[in-house]
């Protein structure tokens, strides 16, 4: 096995700082409060103290986890600001830029959830507000905290495969299953910005970035759509082009759930099972001439990392990977999947 893999969870980013960020979660939807916040009770620099929500059932059940609570109203006029140090913006996407902006002017460092806002002009002006301010700003690029992929990641410049050439996933979320009806903020364009590559072709797009370390030289995609995902796309299939590689992907809201990650090079494969649902055991199979192994249960406890990797960054002023321009970055490249389509 590779000596990248020999200590798979090693926290590479940290330096045992001391103290801790108080955050206000703003935004207390299913996610926030079903994975978000158990991931943070486990969290070594950040704990959350705060709740932020329109909905008065969501702050009684963010109370629970003993956070004060106040409205959208309350959080803009700033009714418990002395209780918080950062800002977490789990809201639907069209609305991260109000919080984002809130966060910065009252002076608190910001982790948003993906994208940065619907638009790319909006994401922009998050990212000058916080700027403007002299706040850090993260985007909630998860994978870029899991260890499994930073451990991938110094795998593929070791050269483990040669030269990377072709990158193949696919990502799909039946976002329809379960109790989650049509009336959803994600099948709203205004919203979310888009449909299955806003919300999960994403990670595929973010992800082969982090690990090639270069922007794509162009990007295509083909979209698909049909009953309540009219206003959407409900299924995408998109092309991100860079110097030496072309990664083929796809996302869909429908169909069985998948999350599979391929990278192919002069001389072997990496494959990843399950490879971007949250805090998911992942298993890693590498392939090549001299050597074949897997490795099980490498990845989880993203969420956990992420959290402790954004409140590091802020205590110790260390400067943040997925940050406000890479999340721009990405906006910018859904449009021009989105014009191609």
């Amino acid at each position: 096995m590779h000596e990248a893999f020999t200590d798979v969870h090693r926290r590479d980013w940290d330096t045992d700082a001391e103290g801790e960020i108080r955050l206000a979660v703003v935004g207390c939807g299913g996610f926030a409060r079903g994975v978000v916040l158990p991931s943070i009770e486990a969290c070594a620099y950040l704990t959350a103290t705060v709740g932020v929500s329109g909905s008065a059932s969501n702050r009684e059940a963010s109370a629970d986890y003993g956070l004060a609570t106040t409205d959208y109203d309350g959080y803009a006029d700033g009714e418990l600001v002395d209780r918080y140090d950062a800002v977490y913006v789990a809201t639907p996407n069209r609305l991260h830029l109000p919080h984002v902006e809130t966060a910065a002017t009252q002076g608190k460092a910001v982790i948003s959830e993906k994208p940065l806002d619907a638009t790319s002009d909006r994401a922009e002006q998050a990212v000058t507000a916080c700027e403007s301010a002299g706040v850090p700003l993260m985007t909630a690029y998860r994978m870029q905290t899991d260890p499994l992929f930073r451990r991938l990641r110094e795998f593929l410049d070791d050269g483990g495969i040669g030269t990377v050439t072709r990158l193949a996933g696919d990502f799909t979320f039946p976002v329809l299953a379960g109790s989650r009806g049509p009336d959803q903020w994600r099948l709203d364009r205004e919203l979310a910005g888009g449909g299955a590559l806003v919300d999960v072709g994403v990670y595929l797009l973010n992800t082969t970035r982090f690990l090639l370390g270069e922007e794509p030289d162009s990007v295509s995609g083909h979209t698909r759509t049909s009953g309540p995902f009219s206003d959407v796309d409900e299924h995408v299939d998109f092309r991100a082009v860079f110097d030496d590689a072309v990664g083929n992907f796809s996302a869909s809201f429908s169909g069985h759930p998948t999350a599979e990650y391929t990278i192919y090079g002069t001389d072997g494969t990496v494959r990843i099972d399950d490879a971007f649902q949250p805090n998911r055991d992942r298993r890693l199979v590498v392939e090549t001439a001299d050597a074949q192994y897997e490795l099980d249960g490498a990845g989880g406890d993203e969420l956990r990392e992420e959290f402790d990797y954004f409140a590091h960054a802020v205590l110790t002023g260390r400067a943040i990977e997925p940050d406000g321009a890479d999340g721009l970055a990405d906006v910018r490249l859904i449009e021009q999947v989105y014009e191609s389509a």
